[in-house]
């Protein structure tokens, strides 16, 4: 009798798992177009990508791929150009993100106020994001960068080639301008997503324009914050237009960063194997960082797992 009662308790339990399991399959059933989709234009050639890792294949020298295991990647953990790229894109990403964090916070708080004309700078604001970033490029090393014609050297009245001077510098200008609306919508929406009740009564606490910014507005933005400089740091590690069409990597290696320089190994050196090697390097970083920067959201927006 006690067996048949523990039995009928037990059925509908049983029965809503079922339920919710294929409940769950349903609603995700109209992604299994775009998941195989994804898979195939992103996971295929990376695997192929790791296998040609694993071989010497250079196109001038048909014939002569085999497969030679890790030396690959030991010489790319030996090459010193690969290092020096390596550190320039780190310089870039870190300093492109945070000054662009940065100018992109003071124009949301300015954009936060109500003014006349406020929706026309927004849109003015917002549209060096709206460019496509290689006519952004050409228009920075044509227009602002040029040594003869160029409005920097016109308004400081000097002749510097910027280009050749200050690669690195004048590629981290233009990726800066790109990337600071793109800081400044999101940090705007994290302003106006704020409690108006919790900034009226702070102010009749006696609490200053400061004080309520440092205690209430930041810890606020916090999350959107650190959104902002994922998904900043994951597009910026990236750039490859600013840096091909302003400097060629050059003079020398002084601006080149990974992309570029796997570009050049793959496609001025035609070395599949070494080329490859580096993607596949350059893939595992990026999900290191990627992975602790994710935990570091999931936290904050206090969330245990993704469903």
């Amino acid at each position: 009798m006690s067996q048949t009662v523990v039995e009928e308790v037990q059925a509908p339990v049983v029965n809503k798992k079922e339920t919710t399991a294929s409940s769950t399959w349903l609603r995700r059933a109209p992604l299994l177009p775009a998941l195989l989709f994804t898979v195939l234009v992103t996971q295929i050639p990376f695997l192929m990508t790791v296998f040609y890792s694993f071989q010497s294949w250079n196109l001038v020298r048909p014939g002569s791929r085999h497969f030679v295991g890790l030396r690959n990647y030991v010489d790319v953990f030996a090459d010193s150009q690969f290092r020096g790229a390596l550190i320039n894109t780190v310089v870039l990403t870190v300093v492109c993100v945070f000054i662009s964090m940065l100018l992109g916070l003071g124009l949301a708080i300015l954009l936060d106020r109500k003014f006349l004309g406020r929706g026309v700078v927004r849109t003015l604001l917002i549209t060096p994001f709206l460019i496509l970033p290689a006519a952004g490029a050409l228009l920075w090393k044509t227009t602002m960068f040029d040594p003869t014609y160029g409005l920097l050297n016109f308004v400081l009245g000097g002749d510097t080639d910027w280009l050749a001077e200050y690669p690195l510098a004048a590629v981290m200008t233009q990726v800066i301008w790109q990337w600071t609306p793109f800081m400044m919508l999101l940090i705007l929406a994290g302003l106006q997503a704020q409690s108006k009740e919790v900034l009226e009564a702070a102010s009749v606490d006696g609490a200053g324009r400061w004080r309520t910014f440092v205690s209430i507005t930041l810890p606020q933005l916090a999350r959107y914050l650190q959104l902002a400089g994922l998904l900043g740091a994951i597009y910026i590690v990236n750039s490859f237009d600013a840096i091909f069409l302003m400097t060629q990597g050059g003079p020398g290696t002084a601006s080149t960063n990974l992309p570029y320089y796997i570009y050049q190994r793959a496609f001025e050196g035609f070395d599949i194997g070494q080329s490859s090697a580096m993607g596949v390097v350059v893939v595992i970083l990026t999900l290191i960082v990627a992975n602790f920067a994710l935990r570091l959201m999931f936290r904050t927006f206090g969330l245990s797992e993704v469903r």
